[in-house]
């Protein structure tokens, strides 16, 4: 067992089968949250509450923004494509609406068992919402992907509005914007067009307004400051997996999968989390380890201190490499991802 941690030597305490805390909310401080529809004042006025659907090709910053708007970090984000792999619900508060984002697996030609629960899982998040957002990257334009995209929409989405972020404006001349604007316009009745740069931060108020304005009037789906409905398991094995993403390089990533075996809540405040890497191939769990487990050492320090910063305590993380030459067909693997299995059948 490859195991990475900062615990003095001697500290061998096996990880109890307590498991991680049982809940699926995460609020501010990083505790588990109360249940579903927590304490709300109805007194101070009316409130909404619905879904919003983040959707658009891989890369095109969807779980960036959905950070931005709910103000943390709730979806991993990378330089490369097709990161995202399950339905990411952040959760965000604009006066006295809770806005849910929905952030989806990129839209993209699937060829695998993988890759086609990925696109079964953006559609499905689209059936869900009560407003889509499809997002373009300026600098790429209408590509082979976006016209796709645009030709099964109308199909996709029935009656719910959607709206355009034209993402990444600060990558091209005013003019070229323009055109492209009015280019998708004519491709679809999008209800509202909106310029933004979802790193930079530029008019996404303006779009996190409009958004509060659409959603229906409802009691809070959420506690009002929870961030997420992410298990913690899922969120830690998040975590590991953006750093291995980060470090190694072409498809090895795409190879791999991460889960959080065990969390164990220490009587001193720590939580020791053990987490094993999956991988298809003996060759692929060299390069996971890397020189003299550099590579995840490397990678398992990262993960560490984010998820330390994230729960705002002390984390003892162990991570554990396995050759799974067909974890891609099995079904379980997919169930940890947030994915149904089903989704991949051809």
């Amino acid at each position: 067992m490859s195991e990475h941690d900062e615990t003095p030597k001697g500290d061998e305490t096996p990880a109890a089968a307590q498991g991680e805390p049982q809940a699926d909310a995460l609020h501010e401080d990083g505790l588990p949250g109360a249940p579903i529809g927590g304490d709300q004042d109805v007194d101070k006025g009316p409130t909404g509450a619905g879904y919003v659907a983040l959707i658009g090709e891989p890369n095109a910053g969807k779980s960036t923004l959905l950070n931005r708007m709910v103000g943390a970090k709730v979806s991993i984000v990378t330089h490369k494509v097709q990161t995202t792999r399950a339905r990411i619900r952040g959760v965000a508060m604009e006066g006295r609406t809770q806005i849910v984002f929905v952030d989806t697996p990129g839209l993209f030609r699937p060829r695998r068992r993988l890759d086609r629960a990925m696109v079964a899982a953006a559609w499905g998040g689209v059936a869900d919402a009560d407003v889509v957002v499809l997002l373009i990257e300026a600098h790429r334009g209408i590509t082979d992907g976006v016209k796709s995209i645009l030709e099964n929409l109308g199909d996709r989405v029935g009656r719910t509005p959607v709206a355009l972020a034209i993402n990444k404006i600060d990558k091209v001349k005013s003019e070229v914007l323009l055109q492209l604007t009015q280019d998708l316009n004519a491709a679809h009745p999008f209800v509202k067009t909106f310029m933004i740069s979802a790193e930079r931060g530029h008019g996404c108020a303006d779009l996190k307004e409009w958004l509060a304005e659409q959603m229906p009037r409802s009691l809070w789906l959420y506690p009002e400051d929870q961030l997420a409905d992410l298990p913690l398991r899922m969120i830690a094995a998040e975590m590991t997996r953006e750093k291995l993403t980060l470090r190694l390089h072409q498809e090895l990533p795409y190879e791999l999968t991460v889960e959080t075996e065990s969390w164990q809540e220490r009587d001193d405040g720590s939580a020791r989390v053990d987490q094993i890497i999956y991988v298809a191939r003996d060759g692929h769990k060299g390069i996971v380890l890397g020189k003299a487990g550099e590579t995840v050492k490397s990678v398992s320090k990262a993960a560490r201190e984010e998820l330390s910063e994230f729960l705002g305590r002390k984390v003892h993380l162990f991570l554990q490499v396995k050759v799974r030459p067909n974890w891609l067909e099995e079904k379980e693997r997919y169930s940890e991802m947030g994915l149904d299995f089903k989704d991949g059948n051809s």
